[in-house]
């Protein structure tokens, strides 16, 4: 697997040190990040046409995060070297690394003269790369809405698309969420860190069926905290990330980590949090993609042993942080136990995130591997209840050679067609990142405006004066009769709606009298949000050729 991060390992010192230099001085903002401002001058001075700066941008900005750090701006102009040899773009050139090594820097017309330019500016205390010393006009506001606020999100606050959802949510989208406790209800309030956070791919499957082995299959390599065996051997939660050094920290000090994304599993008690722990190390792919790897599902006379937390709770909540979940099956292990089909259940909504993996296929012979095939199939149709039949990718992931014997010629081509297909699906993570947050972004409005219509329905159906401990009774009891009635009122889809005994278990620890009225104007700012601000920060941040 090759990642952009890898692409300052391919440059010589010198080519290093230049390129550290042309950075420096396109980065009118001196803040790591060239913007599609910054950059238009400068790659136009390559003299490539616009479709290929289209394919530039494109293949260097793989997180599709509207600008560019210093790695991807290496990426960038190594690729504007290859094209301009002659070369096709593609992201498939840049993987051999002794070619790049000997690819020389890029002819930019007029180089010299830039940089020079730039800087006297920043000697005159001017960050402008134009030379103006004029006084500039101040910055149109990014997110222009119909009704013109004070506190408007002005363009250099925000340089990136992940910067702007951070402003957005503080200012329209947290009010409303705070207002109707929507962080008790549905999911802790959003930190920096979750924004921020690498894509992350969960692992669940029944023990034994190849969770760990798979992760050190992609990474080549062991992990601090590793287990493998026949038995089950990972009895805790555990999160492979990138790291200065191999260690394994504890999760108690993992989850008061403010620039880690897991603050939000204190909820979960401290007998989870000491079942929980981090494994760091320095890899490559790790610098794109977190893995959690998960305990084994119980089945059997084992599921009837109570863990000491809520591991549906857990399994959910990690699920809504999570790009991508693999739910991992076995030829031997085709039973979907009652513990197993609760946790798949806490999926709900994360429907696009699932991907079935039929591991360790190769221990049955082909007429075998079709019945089970099948067999897995009809059992995830039972519980997945969608009309929609699952992609299941076959395979065998571990570090021993496919057994051929049983599977002959023709299954052995089927796993390697399969393996090179799930494992493009997560080499394609980090490119999909961005669009995963605004997806989630968006999803969470929606849902928070649900949330506001149900409580202040509530609210409103309370009794001024007497009576109120029997009318709240009577609402918890007859929720779903509420639910009916925001759906109707408010003309929203009955799928979006949280699940009924869910919303009926928080709600009975409240008093409904507590909360607040609907307010419009909050409803409005999260409206006006999804429809003219996102709009309009994904158009400032498209590709610059696009």
């Amino acid at each position: 697997m090759e990642f952009v991060s890898e692409k300052m390992d391919t440059c010589t010192k010198e080519q290093l040190k230049l390129y550290q230099n042309w950075f420096t001085s396109v980065d009118s903002d001196r803040d790591g990040r060239l913007t599609a401002n910054d950059a238009t001058e400068f790659f136009a001075m390559s003299h490539l046409t616009k479709p290929e700066l289209k394919q530039v941008w494109a293949i260097a900005d793989t997180k599709r995060q509207g600008y560019l750090g210093l790695k991807e701006f290496i990426t960038a102009m190594q690729l504007i070297s290859l094209a301009q040899e002659g070369h096709e773009l593609t992201s498939s050139l840049l993987r051999s690394t002794v070619y790049l090594e000997t690819l020389s820097p890029p002819y930019m017309e007029g180089l010299d003269a830039f940089l020079e330019k730039n800087r006297r500016a920043v000697l005159n205390g001017n960050s402008e790369t134009t030379g103006n010393t004029q006084p500039q006009p101040p910055p149109k506001s990014l997110f222009s809405t119909k009704s013109k606020k004070k506190n408007q999100t002005s363009l250099p606050s925000v340089t990136s698309v992940i910067d702007g959802l951070k402003r957005l949510y503080n200012e329209k989208l947290k009010p409303l969420e705070a207002t109707y406790r929507f962080n008790d209800f549905v999911s802790p309030f959003l930190t920096s860190s979750d924004f921020d956070a690498k894509p992350m791919v969960m692992l669940l499957g029944q023990y034994s069926t190849g969770k760990t082995t798979f992760i050190k299959h992609l990474l080549q390599c062991n992990y601090p905290g590793a287990h493998i065996g026949p038995e089950p051997t990972t009895d805790r939660f555990i999160v492979v990330m990138s790291g200065p050094d191999e260690r394994s920290i504890p999760g108690n000090t993992i989850a008061v980590h403010a620039e880690l994304p897991f603050t939000g599993l204190n909820t979960f008690g401290g007998s989870f949090l000491s079942k929980f722990e981090c494994s760091q190390l320095p890899h490559p792919l790790l610098e794109n993609i977190t893995f959690v790897d998960t305990p084994g599902v119980l089945s059997g006379e084992k599921q009837r042993t109570q863990r000491s937390y809520d591991f549906t709770g857990v399994i959910s909540w990690f699920a809504a942080k999570c790009d991508v979940i693999l739910l991992l099956f076995e030829p031997h292990k085709l039973d979907i136990s009652d513990e197993f089909k609760r946790v798949i259940s806490s999926l709900r909504g994360h429907d696009d995130k699932i991907r079935v993996v039929l591991n360790k296929a190769d221990q049955v012979d082909t007429q075998q591997l079709m019945r089970v095939y099948g067999a897995l199939m009809w059992s995830l149709g039972k519980v997945l209840n969608t009309p929609e039949v699952s992609r299941v990718y076959i395979g065998s992931f571990n570090d021993k050679p496919v057994n051929e014997a049983a599977i002959g010629p023709v299954g052995k081509e089927l796993f390697e067609k399969e393996q090179d297909d799930l494992l493009l699906d997560l080499i394609d993570i980090p490119k999909k990142a961005c669009d995963r947050r605004i997806n989630e972004f968006v999803k969470r409005a929606r849902d928070a405006k649900i949330h506001a219509y149900i409580i202040s329905q509530l609210k409103k159906e309370m009794p001024a004066v007497m009576g109120k401990a029997k009318a709240q009774r009577k609402l918890v009891d007859n929720l779903e009769k509420v639910f009916e009635k925001v759906q109707k009122e408010y003309h929203l889809p009955a799928g979006d709606f949280p699940s009924v005994e869910h919303f009926r278990e928080v709600l009975s620890r409240y008093s409904i009298d507590d909360f607040e009225k609907l307010k419009p104007k909050m409803i409005q700012a999260v409206d006006d949000m999804l429809s003219y601000d996102i709009p309009e920060l994904l158009k400032s941040f498209r590709n610059l050729y696009g």
